[in-house]
């Protein structure tokens, strides 16, 4: 018989452990296809949610925020870049990429994930290629517009969204939750609103935890 869980993602767009969790968890769950199945729902979490929209360079932004120097902000990039190509994801970032603010990723989030789970997957995988892979700039409306029609979502209901204030209550109620639940860091991957695992961890530890918690329900 076939466990059924249901997966709460708390992560952001700009968060590079976000996206290596994120395939590490998919394909774990692909080796318990059959046996366990599961449905991801992306919940809402700002990194840098004072961020300005023309963004910030990310070595003088890993500077500040860190401590780290820019040697190190590189060497991190490549440990990145490997753990990422690893799991099938082209992570292309440099030194001159840039963090921004990413309250308008989650306001179109929220609208794909309340039409269906398979929605909210594609348009937060395009964005994590957009930003990852082709750098362009999470909060450019136009840009995140180009995103939601890759994604095979409605593009032009895109545009009236971010052209407004819809759903932004709705992700500062999310994200004060998941705050209020001790969540300071991501990806915090909730299974079954009990089981914790936080990070971007390795594909057989994902494998293992869904199993333990599927024989555990």
């Amino acid at each position: 018989m076939t466990r059924n869980l249901k997966i709460d993602f708390v992560s952001d767009v700009s968060c590079p452990w976000c996206i290596i969790g994120l395939r590490g968890l998919e394909l774990a769950l692909e080796r318990v296809a059959g046996e366990i199945a599961a449905e991801i729902h992306f919940q809402p979490f700002e990194l840098n949610p004072a961020m300005g929209p023309e963004g910030q360079n990310i070595v003088e932004h890993i500077g500040e925020k860190y401590g780290s120097t820019p040697a190190q902000s590189a060497q991190n990039r490549e440990m990145i870049r490997a753990r990422a190509a690893e799991l099938g994801f082209a992570f292309r970032m440099t030194e001159t990429s840039r963090i921004y603010n990413t309250f308008d990723a989650h306001r179109l989030l929220h609208w794909a994930g309340m039409d269906s789970a398979a929605k909210q997957r594609a348009l937060k995988h395009a964005l994590f290629r957009a930003y990852f892979t082709d750098g362009r700039a999470m909060s450019d409306h136009d840009v995140l517009v180009d995103v939601v029609a890759e994604a095979g979502l409605d593009a032009a209901r895109a545009g009236e969204i971010l052209a407004g204030e819809a759903f932004a209550a709705e992700v500062r109620a999310q994200q004060k939750l998941y705050r209020d639940l001790g969540i300071h860091a991501v990806p915090a991957i909730i299974i079954g609103e009990r089981y914790l695992i936080s990070g971007g961890q390795p594909v057989d530890l994902f494998e293992r935890a869904l199993r333990e918690i599927a024989s555990a329900a």
